[in-house]
């Protein structure tokens, strides 16, 4: 019996589990290991925090496709990886052999790029925490006008900036004044030009005030930026780009410039080929693509069918990321920018547009569980395993030497 491990439920991830549960993997025993029981759609955010989407609506429930797939699924995160001995070591002591590894842990964000971010500001990443953290930056706006500073450049930044100001002042009763830090290239760097004027102008119209220079400080009541200017904060965002995990640095595993696991044509790591990795964790070598939601999920298809013919000892199938892909940015209210290459458009069809492409995601996979799986008793061996639980000798999981035992 082959050991297969998904470590994370990204977007890839997600159509794995999906092929899984229609066409389930003989002799292989697979656990999904993710800290949370859903996956959060990241192209979804922006919307969900100017209040067009419901919580639920852009989230898709791992637990049902795990079961549709026969995959444990384990609520942990991973805090270390030996990628020679084949061991990942789970944060709550617990430590799993596999003999194939797939990684789709999405990306984080360094709490220690600014002093005092840390412990004074509210990071995007992990998205989960985020979301479960902006119900409180609301309740706050109901009490005060709030400070709102949202730190990065990327669409990221700027979707946000205006997610957040349509959200606090869009009815026109100001709860927040929102600005936006951008760094010394402005907002939107190596966006086409046309694509970037847009995104003054929609800033301009939302009433954010830009700030093209760095942020170099995080304080209680303040942010301090590069030209010696403070700027009266209650509410720090970081949008800043994502960084590696900290535990991929030693784990053996040859990785990019960056610090991303080093992939190749076929998904696999260019050291490990027991190792796959996909979404923003990975760095492609061979073709290197920015990081976002669209190249995520395009790389579920081809990661399924590899991890399929790896463990059936058939050859993989290369896949080459598009050169470019659509964009569409969210301008807070129902309006977006669009932009393929060269070129751009905006407004509210946009939006609408973008609409369509994110819920249908979330409908083929939130919904879309094989006809002939609803329903189905699934074996008993299948089970979610939570931190800190003993996990029965069925089970891919066992309890590490530092884990406490449990009766």
């Amino acid at each position: 019996m082959k050991r297969l491990m998904l470590l994370g439920g990204g977007h890839a991830h997600v159509h794995v589990l999906q092929q899984m549960a229609r066409e389930p993997l003989p002799g292989v025993q697979a656990v999904l290991v993710t800290p949370f029981a859903r996956q959060v759609y990241s192209g979804m955010v922006p919307g969900l925090v100017a209040g067009h989407y419901a919580g639920h609506e852009c989230a898709i429930a791992l637990e049902p496709l795990a079961r549709a797939a026969r995959v444990e699924l384990a609520l942990a995160s991973a805090a270390a990886l030996d990628a020679t001995k084949r061991i990942v070591t789970l944060a709550d002591g617990r430590s799993a052999h596999y003999d194939v590894l797939s990684i789709d842990v999405g990306g984080t964000q360094s709490r220690e790029v600014i002093p005092g971010a840390k412990e004074h500001a509210l990071f995007v990443r992990p998205i989960e925490h985020f979301i479960r953290l902006l119900d409180d930056v609301l309740a706050l706006a109901d009490k005060r006008v709030l400070d709102v500073v949202v730190v990065g450049a990327g669409a990221g930044g700027f979707e946000l900036a205006m997610a957040l100001q349509h959200r606090l002042g869009g009815s026109g009763e100001e709860r927040a004044r929102v600005c936006l830090v951008a760094g010394v290239d402005s907002v939107l760097p190596g966006y086409p030009e046309g694509v970037r004027r847009r995104a003054l102008a929609a800033l301009k119209r939302a009433r954010i005030t830009l700030f093209n220079e760095a942020c170099v400080e995080v304080a209680a009541g303040h942010v301090a930026l590069a030209s010696g200017a403070r700027l009266a904060c209650d509410v720090p965002v970081m949008a800043l780009p994502v960084s590696p995990p900290p535990w991929l640095a030693a784990s053996g595993l040859a990785l990019d410039e960056a610090g991303f696991v080093a992939t190749g044509p076929t998904l696999q790591s260019t050291s490990h080929p027991d190792v796959f990795a996909a979404g923003d964790v990975a760095g492609r070598v061979d073709a290197p693509h920015p990081r976002s939601g669209v190249y995520a999920v395009r790389a579920g298809p081809p990661l399924a069918l590899n991890l399929r013919r790896h463990l059936a000892g058939g050859q993989l199938a290369s896949y080459r990321p598009q050169r470019r892909s659509l964009n569409l940015l969210s301008c807070g209210a129902k309006r977006a920018i669009v932009a393929w290459g060269q070129v751009s458009a905006e407004g509210a069809w946009a939006w609408a547009w973008k609409d369509r492409i994110d819920r249908r995601f979330i409908d083929r996979y939130g919904e879309a569980l094989p006809e002939a799986m609803k329903g189905t008793a699934f074996p008993s061996t299948i089970q979610i395993t939570r931190p800190n639980t003993v996990i029965g000798p069925e089970s891919t999981l066992a309890e590490g030497d530092g884990a406490a035992r449990q009766a």
